[in-house]
Protein backbone atom coordinates (compact mmCIF):
# COMPACT_ATOMS: atom_id res chain seq x y z
CA UNK A 1 0.00 0.00 0.00
CA UNK A 2 1.92 3.48 -1.33
CA UNK A 3 2.15 6.39 1.00
CA UNK A 4 -0.71 7.94 -0.58
CA UNK A 5 -3.01 5.42 -0.54
CA UNK A 6 -5.31 4.26 2.40
CA UNK A 7 -7.67 6.43 4.87
CA UNK A 8 -3.90 8.41 6.00
CA UNK A 9 -3.40 9.64 2.64
CA UNK A 10 -6.95 10.92 2.20
CA UNK A 11 -6.84 12.40 5.80
CA UNK A 12 -3.73 14.40 4.56
CA UNK A 13 -5.00 15.70 1.68
CA UNK A 14 -8.24 17.15 3.24
CA UNK A 15 -6.21 18.34 6.30
CA UNK A 16 -4.53 20.89 3.49
CA UNK A 17 -7.97 21.49 1.79
CA UNK A 18 -9.35 22.37 5.20
CA UNK A 19 -5.77 24.43 5.75
CA UNK A 20 -6.53 25.99 2.88
CA UNK A 21 -10.10 27.08 3.50
CA UNK A 22 -9.08 28.62 7.40
CA UNK A 23 -6.85 30.74 5.59
CA UNK A 24 -9.88 31.98 3.43
CA UNK A 25 -11.66 32.09 6.30
CA UNK A 26 -9.51 33.84 7.98
CA UNK A 27 -8.71 36.87 5.43
CA UNK A 28 -12.62 37.54 5.62
CA UNK A 29 -12.40 38.06 9.30
CA UNK A 30 -9.55 40.51 8.84
CA UNK A 31 -11.15 42.54 6.07
CA UNK A 32 -14.11 42.69 8.01
CA UNK A 33 -12.30 43.86 11.06
CA UNK A 34 -10.88 46.55 8.73
CA UNK A 35 -14.30 46.98 7.88
CA UNK A 36 -15.67 47.64 11.12
CA UNK A 37 -12.89 50.10 12.02
CA UNK A 38 -13.53 52.54 8.95
CA UNK A 39 -17.80 52.29 10.16
CA UNK A 40 -16.48 52.91 13.57
CA UNK A 41 -14.27 56.25 12.30
CA UNK A 42 -16.44 57.16 9.62
CA UNK A 43 -13.97 56.33 7.28
CA UNK A 44 -15.57 55.63 4.40
CA UNK A 45 -13.21 54.92 1.46
CA UNK A 46 -11.60 52.43 4.08
CA UNK A 47 -14.71 50.92 5.07
CA UNK A 48 -15.94 50.55 1.38
CA UNK A 49 -12.75 48.83 0.25
CA UNK A 50 -12.80 46.50 3.43
CA UNK A 51 -15.95 45.28 2.71
CA UNK A 52 -15.72 44.86 -0.86
CA UNK A 53 -12.29 42.63 -0.08
CA UNK A 54 -14.31 40.83 2.35
CA UNK A 55 -17.26 39.71 -0.21
CA UNK A 56 -14.37 38.57 -2.29
CA UNK A 57 -12.60 37.12 -0.07
CA UNK A 58 -16.34 35.12 1.35
CA UNK A 59 -17.23 33.76 -2.04
CA UNK A 60 -13.20 31.98 -2.02
CA UNK A 61 -13.86 30.79 1.53
CA UNK A 62 -16.82 29.36 0.58
CA UNK A 63 -15.61 27.38 -2.60
CA UNK A 64 -12.79 26.59 -0.31
CA UNK A 65 -14.59 24.86 2.22
CA UNK A 66 -16.73 23.47 -0.76
CA UNK A 67 -13.98 21.99 -2.13
CA UNK A 68 -12.81 20.35 1.28
CA UNK A 69 -16.05 18.91 1.13
CA UNK A 70 -15.87 17.44 -1.91
CA UNK A 71 -12.02 16.23 -1.00
CA UNK A 72 -12.97 14.03 1.56
CA UNK A 73 -14.75 11.26 -0.57
CA UNK A 74 -13.66 7.99 1.03
CA UNK A 75 -15.30 4.80 1.70
CA UNK A 76 -14.24 4.31 5.51
CA UNK A 77 -16.76 1.73 6.30
CA UNK A 78 -15.47 -0.51 3.78
CA UNK A 79 -11.88 0.16 4.15
CA UNK A 80 -12.59 -0.81 8.09
CA UNK A 81 -14.47 -3.54 7.15
CA UNK A 82 -12.29 -5.11 4.16
CA UNK A 83 -8.78 -5.75 6.25
CA UNK A 84 -7.07 -2.22 4.36
CA UNK A 85 -7.48 -0.53 7.57
CA UNK A 86 -6.09 -3.56 9.57
CA UNK A 87 -3.17 -3.44 7.00
CA UNK A 88 -2.43 0.14 6.72
CA UNK A 89 -1.95 0.10 10.39
CA UNK A 90 0.32 -2.62 10.47
CA UNK A 91 2.08 -0.71 8.29
CA UNK A 92 2.12 2.51 9.54
CA UNK A 93 3.30 0.65 13.00
CA UNK A 94 5.98 -1.11 11.20
CA UNK A 95 7.54 2.19 9.46
CA UNK A 96 7.19 3.83 13.22
CA UNK A 97 9.35 1.00 14.51
CA UNK A 98 6.41 -0.34 16.88
CA UNK A 99 5.76 -3.89 16.63
CA UNK A 100 2.38 -4.88 15.80
CA UNK A 101 0.89 -8.28 14.96
CA UNK A 102 -2.63 -9.76 13.74
CA UNK A 103 -4.21 -12.26 15.65
CA UNK A 104 -7.60 -13.73 15.95
CA UNK A 105 -9.12 -10.70 14.12
CA UNK A 106 -7.42 -8.32 16.55
CA UNK A 107 -3.99 -6.43 16.01
CA UNK A 108 -1.61 -6.89 19.26
CA UNK A 109 0.63 -4.15 19.92
CA UNK A 110 2.39 -4.97 23.68
CA UNK A 111 0.51 -4.42 25.87
CA UNK A 112 -3.16 -3.35 24.05
CA UNK A 113 -5.03 -5.42 21.67
CA UNK A 114 -6.88 -3.46 19.01
CA UNK A 115 -10.52 -4.67 17.61
CA UNK A 116 -11.51 -2.55 14.33
CA UNK A 117 -15.16 -1.83 14.45
CA UNK A 118 -16.38 -1.03 11.37
CA UNK A 119 -19.67 -0.28 11.50
CA UNK A 120 -19.25 2.55 14.32
CA UNK A 121 -15.97 3.93 12.44
CA UNK A 122 -13.85 3.55 15.04
CA UNK A 123 -11.83 1.11 16.77
CA UNK A 124 -11.38 -0.80 20.19
CA UNK A 125 -8.36 -0.25 21.92
CA UNK A 126 -8.17 -2.51 25.64
CA UNK A 127 -11.91 -2.10 25.39
CA UNK A 128 -12.11 1.35 24.96
CA UNK A 129 -13.32 3.01 21.89
CA UNK A 130 -11.58 4.94 19.85
CA UNK A 131 -12.26 7.57 16.83
CA UNK A 132 -9.09 8.81 16.28
CA UNK A 133 -8.71 6.79 12.70
CA UNK A 134 -5.83 8.13 11.63
CA UNK A 135 -3.33 5.37 11.43
CA UNK A 136 -0.37 7.73 12.39
CA UNK A 137 -2.59 9.30 15.43
CA UNK A 138 -3.26 5.81 16.66
CA UNK A 139 0.44 4.25 16.17
CA UNK A 140 1.64 7.48 18.24
CA UNK A 141 -1.36 6.72 20.93
CA UNK A 142 -0.28 3.04 21.09
CA UNK A 143 3.75 3.63 21.27
CA UNK A 144 2.86 5.92 24.05
CA UNK A 145 0.85 3.35 25.85
CA UNK A 146 3.45 1.18 25.67
CA UNK A 147 5.85 3.51 27.81
CA UNK A 148 3.75 3.46 30.62
CA UNK A 149 3.10 0.70 33.03
CA UNK A 150 0.41 -2.08 32.05
CA UNK A 151 -2.71 -2.04 34.41
CA UNK A 152 -2.48 -5.63 35.70
CA UNK A 153 -3.27 -6.96 38.96
CA UNK A 154 -0.91 -10.05 38.72
CA UNK A 155 -1.92 -11.84 42.22
CA UNK A 156 -5.77 -12.12 41.29
CA UNK A 157 -4.95 -13.38 37.53
CA UNK A 158 -2.82 -15.93 39.56
CA UNK A 159 -5.29 -17.09 41.69
CA UNK A 160 -8.33 -17.17 38.85
CA UNK A 161 -5.67 -19.58 36.52
CA UNK A 162 -5.09 -21.54 39.34
CA UNK A 163 -9.23 -22.27 40.43
CA UNK A 164 -9.39 -23.15 36.59
CA UNK A 165 -6.48 -25.25 36.30
CA UNK A 166 -8.02 -27.36 39.41
CA UNK A 167 -11.15 -27.49 37.41
CA UNK A 168 -10.25 -29.00 34.48
CA UNK A 169 -7.63 -31.44 36.50
CA UNK A 170 -10.38 -32.79 38.26
CA UNK A 171 -12.21 -32.91 35.38
CA UNK A 172 -10.20 -35.03 33.24
CA UNK A 173 -8.69 -36.76 36.09
CA UNK A 174 -5.26 -36.02 35.74
CA UNK A 175 -2.50 -36.10 38.38
CA UNK A 176 -1.57 -33.36 40.50
CA UNK A 177 0.80 -31.29 38.99
CA UNK A 178 -0.05 -32.24 35.28
CA UNK A 179 0.71 -29.68 32.45
CA UNK A 180 -2.60 -28.64 30.94
CA UNK A 181 -3.33 -26.85 27.93
CA UNK A 182 -3.84 -23.00 28.50
CA UNK A 183 -6.65 -23.58 25.86
CA UNK A 184 -8.44 -25.63 28.15
CA UNK A 185 -8.33 -23.30 31.16
CA UNK A 186 -9.53 -20.02 28.89
CA UNK A 187 -12.67 -22.54 28.47
CA UNK A 188 -13.59 -22.55 31.95
CA UNK A 189 -12.88 -19.14 32.36
CA UNK A 190 -15.24 -18.28 29.57
CA UNK A 191 -18.25 -20.55 30.45
CA UNK A 192 -20.98 -18.35 30.59
CA UNK A 193 -22.75 -17.05 27.21
CA UNK A 194 -20.77 -14.74 25.18
CA UNK A 195 -18.01 -14.63 27.44
CA UNK A 196 -15.71 -15.78 24.87
CA UNK A 197 -16.67 -12.75 22.90
CA UNK A 198 -16.11 -10.99 25.67
CA UNK A 199 -12.50 -12.37 26.80
CA UNK A 200 -10.93 -13.61 23.75
CA UNK A 201 -7.74 -15.94 23.40
CA UNK A 202 -5.70 -12.66 22.29
CA UNK A 203 -6.65 -11.13 25.81
CA UNK A 204 -5.82 -14.64 27.41
CA UNK A 205 -2.51 -14.33 25.90
CA UNK A 206 -1.66 -11.22 26.39
CA UNK A 207 -2.59 -11.93 30.54
CA UNK A 208 -0.76 -14.87 30.50
CA UNK A 209 2.47 -12.70 28.69
CA UNK A 210 1.85 -9.72 31.75
CA UNK A 211 1.40 -12.66 34.31
CA UNK A 212 4.83 -13.94 32.97
CA UNK A 213 6.72 -11.07 33.19
CA UNK A 214 5.46 -9.92 36.48
CA UNK A 215 7.08 -12.35 38.21
CA UNK A 216 3.99 -13.38 40.37
CA UNK A 217 4.27 -17.61 40.09
CA UNK A 218 3.04 -18.02 43.68
CA UNK A 219 -0.45 -18.75 44.75
CA UNK A 220 -1.77 -18.11 47.87
CA UNK A 221 -2.25 -22.11 48.86
CA UNK A 222 1.75 -22.33 48.13
CA UNK A 223 2.27 -23.72 45.07
CA UNK A 224 4.04 -22.83 42.11
CA UNK A 225 3.03 -21.31 38.73
CA UNK A 226 5.14 -23.28 35.83
CA UNK A 227 4.51 -22.20 32.12
CA UNK A 228 7.21 -25.06 30.58
CA UNK A 229 8.48 -25.49 26.89
CA UNK A 230 6.10 -28.12 25.23
CA UNK A 231 5.77 -29.56 21.73
CA UNK A 232 2.41 -28.50 22.02
CA UNK A 233 3.49 -24.75 21.14
CA UNK A 234 4.34 -25.91 17.17
CA UNK A 235 0.85 -27.39 17.11
CA UNK A 236 -2.93 -26.86 17.90
CA UNK A 237 -3.98 -25.12 21.03
CA UNK A 238 -1.07 -22.36 21.03
CA UNK A 239 -1.64 -18.95 22.43
CA UNK A 240 0.62 -15.72 20.97
CA UNK A 241 1.04 -12.37 21.89
CA UNK A 242 3.72 -9.46 21.45
CA UNK A 243 6.40 -9.13 24.19
CA UNK A 244 7.45 -5.63 25.54
CA UNK A 245 10.36 -6.53 23.14
CA UNK A 246 8.31 -6.60 20.41
CA UNK A 247 9.19 -10.11 19.41
CA UNK A 248 6.28 -13.08 19.05
CA UNK A 249 5.63 -14.94 22.57
CA UNK A 250 3.73 -18.62 22.42
CA UNK A 251 2.74 -20.38 25.16
CA UNK A 252 0.77 -23.61 25.22
CA UNK A 253 0.65 -25.51 28.75
CA UNK A 254 0.60 -24.28 32.17
CA UNK A 255 0.92 -26.64 35.64
CA UNK A 256 0.51 -25.79 39.35
CA UNK A 257 3.24 -27.94 41.49
CA UNK A 258 3.47 -27.68 45.23
CA UNK A 259 6.75 -26.16 46.63
CA UNK A 260 9.93 -28.44 47.08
Amino acid sequence: MGAGDGIEGALAATEDQVDAAIKAAAAVTRELRKAKVGAARGQVRDLRKALAAAAGYAAESAQAAKAAEASFDFDDQGHLASGAFAEELVEAADAAGVTMVESDQRLLCYPSLIKILPGDAAVEIDRRRERRLRPSVLVALLAAAQKRPPRFRAETFLESLEAAYDLVRAKQDKRAGVVLPLVDLWSVLTLLPGQQREYSKPEFARDIYLLDASGVSTAKSGRGLRLPASTGTKGTGTLVTVARSGHPQTYWGVSFTEAS
